[in-house]
């Protein structure tokens, strides 16, 4: 993969993860993210929380704050565990981006600070082949001439676009 191919948003590799629906809708400009009381409640963690380190944000990335030890670690704040496994696929994005950009990247924390869970994350040559099939199906998601077809998960409920979908 080469630089080229990392033009995707941290955000819509979780939402790849989530809901290719929520994917496609956003990146096409469709953004009910600010009427939503979770999200804002998300952003305020995000603001309050380790508010002294350094955050990172570009064009395509945008990591909620580094630090370092024998190389760059990626810190991710989550409001709930509930998405954890695209929370973690969000974090390897970041960890390959970066090592693609010639920076030593150690490994990712996630912190759910309301839980008081931390977990790190490592991405390994198996995790590359994966994140090469989540970004080549965003591409194929982002191409549908129309959103796919609505898919009735847990999470509907509390998700921002649930109006959309249900309304």
């Amino acid at each position: 993969m080469n630089l080229k191919e990392l033009k995707f948003k941290g955000i819509q590799v979780v939402y790849y993860v989530v809901c290719k629906r929520k994917l496609w809708l956003f990146s096409k400009g469709i953004s009910m993210e600010h009427f939503s009381e979770r999200v804002s409640l998300g952003k305020f963690l995000d603001e309050t929380s380790f508010k002294d380190e350094e955050d990172y944000s570009d064009e395509n990335v945008s990591i909620d704050f580094y630090t370092t030890e024998e190389g760059l670690v990626v810190h991710e704040i989550k409001l709930s565990r509930a998405l954890e496994e695209a929370h973690i696929w969000q974090v390897k994005y970041y960890m390959y981006y970066l090592s693609n950009m010639s920076v030593k990247v150690s490994y990712g924390i996630l912190h759910y600070p309301k839980q008081r869970k931390v977990l790190r994350v490592y991405f390994s040559e198996e995790d590359q082949e994966e994140l090469k099939k989540i970004l080549e199906g965003i591409e194929k998601i982002l191409s549908m001439p129309k959103p796919p077809p609505l898919e009735v998960k847990p999470y509907c409920k509390k998700c921002a676009y649930e109006e959309f979908c249900y309304g």
